[in-house]
């Protein structure tokens, strides 16, 4: 029961910070900029934030531009969400969307290889 409930609140947490990530002044924060995944600590004292960004070359920056916002954003996250105890945010870097990119690369690699190939015999049983 835990659990389900740390899921709704690890959404909501999702939602709520890609909402204020629009209202941030902070250059390094611009672009394309994504909250993959939230993990929050069943205490509710922390939440891991994994963060994407377009640019890889910029990610760096996008972090040190979110952890220098990170009281704004906990602030406008316990006004939003109302909780006990409003987490605070740990920032992480996701390479999750660049990995799943890289495999649909390896596998389109491989059909035109077997595309190259030409047709396979059929075989008799």
């Amino acid at each position: 029961m835990a659990s389900n409930r740390i899921n709704r609140i690890n959404d909501e947490i999702q939602r709520e910070l890609a909402a204020q990530l629009r209202n941030l002044k902070d250059p390094r924060v611009s672009g394309m900029v994504s909250i993959t995944r939230v993990d929050t600590t069943n205490d509710l004292r922390y939440a891991r934030v994994y963060v994407s960004a377009l640019d890889k070359a910029r990610e760096k920056d996008v972090l040190k531009g979110l952890k220098s916002a990170s009281g704004f954003l906990r602030r406008e996250l316990g006004h939003a969400l109302q909780l006990r105890y409003t987490p605070e945010l740990q920032f992480i870097g996701d390479g999750s969307i660049e990995h799943g990119a890289h495999i649909l690369e390896l596998l389109r690699q491989e059909e035109e290889k077997d595309a190259a190939r030409g047709p396979r015999p059929e075989v008799e049983e």
